[in-house]
């Protein structure tokens, strides 16, 4: 795995405060994970503070699985 998922994953575990075993590349973050609104809120920062980048509102509400925040990740660093 990348070192982008695993920093993506540590941020997940953080913020939704549970254990990464379960957490794969597939993972959805409302369906699987049952994130709310305060929860994808809180990812998104998360990512945002850990990546030292922005994400826009309309690009976080793209952001629906563990492989979009990596694929987001990796294509706009900077």
């Amino acid at each position: 795995m990348s070192s982008t998922f695993e920093d993506v994953k540590a941020v997940i575990m953080d913020v939704m405060k549970i254990d990464g075993d379960e957490i794969t590349m597939e993972t959805r973050f409302v369906e699987d994970l049952k994130a709310d609104s305060m929860d994808q809120f809180f990812l998104i920062d998360g990512f945002c503070e850990k990546f030292g980048m922005t994400i826009s509102d309309e690009d976080a509400r793209t952001i629906r699985t563990v492989a979009d925040a990596v694929h987001y990740i990796d294509s706009h660093r900077s």
